[in-house]
């Protein structure tokens, strides 16, 4: 499978999971849709588990299981992700930020003639994190910066966990 990107609205109403795949720090809610990866959730670790209703969510679990055992390792999903041409460049630098380093929102920006705070929200938005890796978007200071834009349970926890794993 190539990897790209499909930019088309999801209707994030609809939250069927095709597998939900236990992590070290969270369930795996993976969401797909025809040949495409549109979604992974962090679930809480209670959340029952869910072996892969498609091939396609087969692949994706053994991609994610891959990382979980070799942080170096390369997916290559197609990806099903909607947003603004501003998220979309985003996003594509982030995809070029190697495990194991980290790259702040500032200078993101500078790359994309854009601002830090537009691409914290780029980041907030994504939808796909791990394959798109947003954790390793740090602040200028060196600091953790938000994630997920979540302001309940603890995400920054998850992206110490990932951060750890890469050995940032």
């Amino acid at each position: 499978m190539g990897r790209s990107i499909r930019n088309q609205v999801v209707d994030d109403s609809i939250k069927s999971y095709q597998a939900k795949l236990l992590a070290p720090f969270a369930v795996l809610g993976i969401r797909t849709e025809e040949d495409w990866l549109t979604a992974i959730d962090y679930l809480p670790v209670d959340t029952p588990l869910l072996a892969p209703q498609t091939l396609l969510a087969r692949e994706v679990c053994r991609q994610l299981q891959a990382y979980l055992n070799e942080p170096d390792f390369v997916f290559d999903l197609s990806l099903h992700i909607s947003g603004t041409t501003h998220q979309q460049r985003v996003w594509q630098a982030i995809q070029a930020i190697p495990s194991g380093v980290t790259s702040s929102y500032a200078e993101i920006a500078t790359q994309l003639h854009s601002a830090p705070r537009a691409v914290g929200r780029a980041c907030g938005a994504n939808r796909i994190p791990i394959v798109i890796p947003c954790h390793r978007v740090i602040a200028k200071n060196g600091g953790l910066g938000g994630f997920m834009n979540a302001s309940e349970g603890n995400p920054l926890e998850i992206k110490r966990w990932l951060l750890r794993h890469e050995s940032t």
